[in-house]
């Protein structure tokens, strides 16, 4: 084609109603031409074809519309069915106007479950069909049957047990502190609760002990219903509490001051508002699922290093069990840099075929030999050679069925960072192969046929039990005593042989007293020893279950045997559903270490989320999230599709949403690309289009699906100005109280850094209040809500080491909270200008901060030091759970986060949270850095000054 521009893309990029001449092509051969609005939808522009053919040729050769579907071919130039009616033609966005009308094929609604899967996901289900890969169609249609499965079972539930499913109780930790300061008297204040029978006006105020049941509170109404109207009183189990103006349920066996939404109350000094809804709508509810069910049953870029003198190309290989060098790297020989380069060279490993471990994967790193251009001052020597990583690729030795891989193999692999040599293979990397073909090195393999018939890797089911493996181990006192120093000390991660040889001599004794420190002797276990093996397997069989804070860390690359893998996953089993949503953004990172598409993980979490629609929603998001990263759109693409075959009716939730952050990105790229005298009233100008406001109304909020977002206010809409233009949308939320639900959308920053921290706070909130330390409580007088959350807020983001702490990103609440915004910067990553750090205080405690703990008087030390009581408090509660912060951490390295990448990142939580050292000693260093954030506070006046000097500046 000659140059120049094509296709429709700027035309869609335009906003407005404009019409657009469009070509249709119907299957009698007859051509048509009109204009359409871009806002219409496919529905309405066939019924104007329609309208439009009846006066042409050949129209009684058309049948009925519902047999016909429009196709076109899309923005990726792939041929797409328009199944999914109800979109707008603006939003289908074709390559060019003209769409053609064809007559159905196959199941349409198959097809049109495709297609809306297919949307939603951002991956054409087409996609995976042409991988004509075995291992992914034997995955598919294993979810496929287990994922619809599930579907059923929920579906014949008893509408109580489906309660539990579609909207689970959003409840605070368990340990809770009371909710009205230091008082724990059992006379407690009363609770007062406005309740309303759905679908009438009357309401009632009643009056109920906060730690009653919802049942209780059920019961009070009815009966001062049945009072009041004199009428037949009804059974309370066949009404359930729903929190007024949202998709939040109070019911089961928990007292009311459990559920969040009441303790926010209480707190606040509000009102709780709900409704007493009978069982016969959630029936409704149930069945309206029931019917959809049924219907469906039947990477980041990298920049371009600049050019270097490249000289030679060479391929290093290595076998690895998860993080362990099975033997001695071997090195191609070098040869010379072209566009096809032949090595046609056999590279052999020291090892046996017969000592491989099951999960053997075989590393490569392609790398070019450079020359050096300067010479050593002082010196006469030749240039030096230094290496130049190019890309890396790995594989597995074995494949999904257990089989030795035999023949050819084209691997194309993925770029390299520029690092040190130590460094080019990358054992931790994806086993994929880079879907980029045309943009990527192709590295042909070839594994040898070393016997006739295939070989497998031999099962491991008949081993023996560890009581009957050979005799009774004799163990002297030193090695007992010796054994528990090394169980003791939390950040031992290197042994000395002699170690290694105790700890494998008397691993039973490991598994009876120290079940806990099971990734210790996973580490020294020889995977390359088949003896060995069978030990380790049959011990695990026996091994007790671990505490999650424990089993999340054999999720590691490091562990990647599968025996290992399902132990894990047994022991998460016993995690209830609000402790999995707090370790879930770590569960999705850790499938990225995942060998296989079919493991206990996945099914673990499919179904799990096919039990409680909170997990499914966010399960969902994570994954979606990284669905354009190349090394995992495969695997999240298709635990993606599994999710929605077992949850058709989660797709029209979900594609709501979906669609509204669609017309939130498109509103955030007009704002960047805007002038800068772009006015607000331009942006609320473009809400109120009929396609915009449409899309972003009557949703679910993708940050809390019981919050419903009822209808976008277009007047009270904005955006911030700060470098990314974060759009701050404030909605209705459906009440009659006429209460507003604000969002902020920032779109081009990786968000998923603030997402760890904030969990990471939610988490430490959650430890100090099962230990009845409560830091956000509110008390009499915001003075006190100051003095708690200031402690709070001094202890975490110490402990994480917490960056960009200036007066723009500290906030304080009307209340009296203080809080931080902005994560960008953790784990010790100080900002630095000029070469200074900017931030040379442990945490923020500034004169001021301590004239409101005070009260504004010097002399009330007593306040001071009640508040430095609950810094230390705090402290040694993270302490004792420092193991469980190191592990969550270690888990997202896969995440590919700037500032978390390898385990030498960590290093600064290690320190922050004393790991390894007695309680004692840490309390010791806390106070020590309590007291220098005291005395050196006038840095941080100094900071916040310049920081407010360079904002007054900026142009």
């Amino acid at each position: 084609m000659p140059p120049g521009k094509y296709g429709m893309q700027e035309e869609w990029e335009k906003e407005g109603g404009q019409e657009i001449n469009m070509d249709f092509l119907l299957p009698t051969g007859i051509f048509l031409k009109f204009p359409v609005s871009r806002n219409e939808t496919i529905r309405n522009i066939k019924k104007m074809v329609w309208k439009n053919a009846r006066s042409e040729a050949l129209y009684c050769g058309l049948g009925d519309p519902d047999g016909y579907v429009f196709t076109c071919i899309n923005e990726t130039a792939e041929r797409e069915e328009l199944e999914e009616e109800s979109r707008r033609i603006s939003d289908v966005r074709p390559f060019m106007c003209v769409l053609r009308l064809v007559a159905r094929e196959g199941d349409r609604g198959e097809k049109l479950t495709n297609a809306q899967i297919s949307l939603l996901i951002g991956k054409g289900l087409h996609e995976f069909e042409a991988q004509k890969n075995h291992e992914v169609d034997e995955f598919r249609n294993k979810m496929r049957t287990f994922c619809e499965e599930k579907a059923q079972e929920r579906q014949s539930l008893p509408w109580q047990q489906w309660m539990e499913y579609s909207f689970p109780c959003d409840l605070e930790p368990c340990g809770s502190p009371p909710l009205y300061g230091s008082v724990k008297s059992k006379n407690t204040k009363k609770l007062f609760v406005n309740v309303k029978f759905e679908a009438c006006e009357e309401s009632f105020m009643l009056q109920q002990d906060p730690q009653d049941l919802p049942v209780a509170l059920m019961k009070s109404a009815l009966k001062k219903r049945a009072t009041v109207f004199r009428s037949v009183r009804l059974e309370p189990e066949d009404y359930t509490l729903q929190v007024n103006g949202t998709m939040e349920f109070l019911y089961g066996n928990h007292p009311l001051r459990q559920f969040k939404y009441i303790f926010s109350c209480l707190r606040n000094g509000q009102n709780p508002q709900l409704i007493m809804v009978h069982h016969s709508t959630i029936i409704k509810y149930q069945e309206e699922q029931g019917r959809l069910c049924s219907q469906a049953c039947k990477t980041r870029s990298l920049s371009r290093p600049p050019p270097l003198p490249m000289k030679k190309l060479v391929v290093q290989a290595g076998l690895f069990h998860g993080s362990e060098l099975l033997c001695k790297v071997v090195t191609s020989s070098e040869v010379t840099v072209c566009s096809e380069p032949l090595w046609n060279q056999r590279l052999e490993f020291d090892m046996n075929v017969s000592d491989l471990p099951r999960m053997s994967r075989l590393c490569f790193a392609l790398y070019a030999v450079i020359e050096k251009t300067k010479k050593p001052r002082g010196t006469k020597k030749k240039n030096k050679k230094a290496d130049c990583p190019i890309a890396w690729v790995n594989t597995m030795v074995f494949d999904y069925k257990d089989q030795l891989k035999t023949g050819e193999f084209l691997l194309s692999t993925w770029p390299s960072v520029p690092d040190d040599k130590s460094d080019l293979l990358n054992p931790m990397g994806t086993v994929e192969k880079n879907p980029n073909v045309d943009s990527a090195a192709g590295l042909l393999i070839r594994f040898p046929n070393i016997r006739p018939h295939p070989l497998y890797y031999p099962p491991l089911d008949k081993v023996l039990s560890p009581e009957r493996n050979g005799d009774a181990v004799s163990t002297t006192k030193e090695e007992v005593h010796q054994l528990k120093e090394i169980m003791d000390n939390k950040n031992y991660t290197e042994f000395f042989e002699d170690e290694k040889e105790l700890l494998w001599k008397l691993r039973t004794e490991v598994r009876d007293y120290y079940p806990e420190s099971l990734s210790k002797l996973l580490l020294i276990t020889k995977w390359n020893k088949r003896e060995d093996v069978v030990q380790m397997v049959s011990l695990l069989k026996h091994w007790p279950d671990l505490p999650a804070i424990h089993a999340l860390e054999l999720l590691d690359y490091s562990f990647p045997d599968p025996a290992v893998r399902s132990f894990t996953v047994r022991c998460l089993r016993k995690l209830s559903d609000d402790e999995l949503l707090q370790y879930l953004i770590q569960l999705v990172q850790v499938l990225k270490y995942e060998s296989y598409l079919d493991c206990d993980l996945i099914t673990f979490l499919l179904e799990r989320a096919l039990s409680n629609r909170r997990i499914g929603h966010f399960l969902f998001w994570h994954l979606r999230s990284e669905i354009h990263v190349a090394s995992v759109s495969l695997r999240f693409g298709l635990i993606l599709e599994a999710y929605c075959r077992g949850n058709i009716f989660h797709i029209k939730l979900l594609s709501r949403q979906n669609e509204a952050l669609g017309k939130m990105k498109a509103l955030s790229d007009i704002v960047k690309s805007g002038s800068q005298k772009m006015m607000v009233d331009d942006l609320k100008l473009c809400i109120r289009q009929e396609s915009y406001k449409e899309a972003l109304s009557d949703l679910l909020s993708p940050l809390n699906p019981s919050v419903i977002l009822s209808e976008i206010c277009a007047d009270k809409c904005r955006f911030m100005d700060s470098k990314m233009k974060p759009l701050w949308l404030i909605y209705r939320n459906g009440t009659e109280q006429g209460d507003m639900v604000g969002i902020i959308f920032k779109n081009g920053d990786d968000l998923r850094q603030d997402m760890l921290t904030l969990q990471m706070i939610q988490l430490m909130e959650n430890l100090w209040k099962k230990e009845g330390l409560d830091l956000r409580d509110k008390l009499d007088q915001a003075i006190e809500e100051f003095t708690l959350s200031c402690a709070g807020y001094c202890v975490a983001t110490y402990v994480l080491g917490i960056g960009d702490r200036h007066n723009d990103n500290i906030m304080i609440r009307e209340t009296g909270q203080l809080f931080h915004i902005d994560f960008g910067h953790f784990l010790g990553n100080f900002k630095r200008k000029l070469g200074i750090n900017r931030e040379r205080v442990p945490f923020i405690l500034t004169y001021d901060f301590v004239h409101v703990i005070q009260q504004g008087r010097t002399n009330n030390s007593e306040k001071f030091e009640r508040f430095r009581e609950y810094c230390e408090r705090a402290y040694k509660i993270l302490c004792r759970n420092g193991t469980l912060f190191v592990n969550l951490f270690a888990m997202m390295k896969a995440a590919g986060l700037p500032e978390l990448t390898s385990s030498k990142d960590i290093q600064y939580l290690k320190d922050s949270l004393a790991l390894g050292k007695s309680e004692d000693e840490a309390l010791k260093n806390f106070k020590v850095k309590f007291n220098e954030a005291l005395r050196e506070s006038w840095k941080t006046k100094v900071n916040w000054m310049m920081h407010s000097l360079a904002k007054d500046n900026r142009p």
